[in-house]
């Protein structure tokens, strides 16, 4: 089991290592706000449900009521509505496709380039975001199926410090930070 920083909370990076399902959703939540904020929001749906995640219980849970649970304060994104609403796509893809087995989504790829195709395909995961989910699952996870960093793109080398995959303490989420920091720099100068 790989040891997390994502969250940046012991017992909510401890949910991301060892849970399939959280791991997917906090990468799902990974936008447009802080990361620790969205690699912590399935700690929170966790403690707001009062149990362990249930990949067909969200898949099929009333999506107003879902909603309220992301707006409850604070809220678990920027957007609750949208992403409980995303979120329940990507379960009931997983519970459809996989047979309500999350890591079934890479367990069962052989190739790098199956790896990226299979996480592609989940709701919310455009080929950005597939790449660097990948780069985590070989980096940290071990899921290193043949052709894996190249199929992760500019994420897959070590110690690239560019994404969540090469986040391990606060040392290297300083690093991405401040890539991410050169990143918007250099488009805002590029406009």
């Amino acid at each position: 089991m790989p040891t997390l920083y994502l969250a940046t909370e012991p017992a909510a990076d401890k949910l991301l290592a060892a849970d399939p399902l959280a791991l997917l959703i906090g990468m799902l939540l990974d936008q447009q706000i802080p990361l620790e904020h969205a690699f912590s929001a399935p700690y929170q749906l966790r403690q707001r449900l009062g149990h362990d995640l249930d990949v067909r219980e969200l898949a099929g849970y009333d999506t107003d009521a879902l909603i309220a649970i992301f707006a409850q304060r604070p809220a678990l994104h920027r957007f609750p509505k949208a992403m409980a609403a995303r979120v329940q796509e990507l379960c009931r893809l997983i519970v459809e496709r996989y047979d309500g087995e999350p890591a079934r989504v890479w367990t069962e790829a052989k190739t790098g380039a199956e790896l990226a195709k299979r996480v592609g395909e989940l709701p919310g995961f455009g080929k950005q975001k597939a790449q660097i989910m990948v780069a985590l699952l070989g980096k940290q996870y071990g899921v290193a199926p043949k052709g894996w960093r190249e199929a992760a793109g500019e994420f897959g080398p070590a110690r690239t410090f560019k994404s969540v995959a090469d986040i391990t303490d606060a040392a290297s989420l300083a690093k991405v930070r401040d890539y991410k920091k050169q990143m918007k720099a250099a488009a805002k100068a590029n406009a």
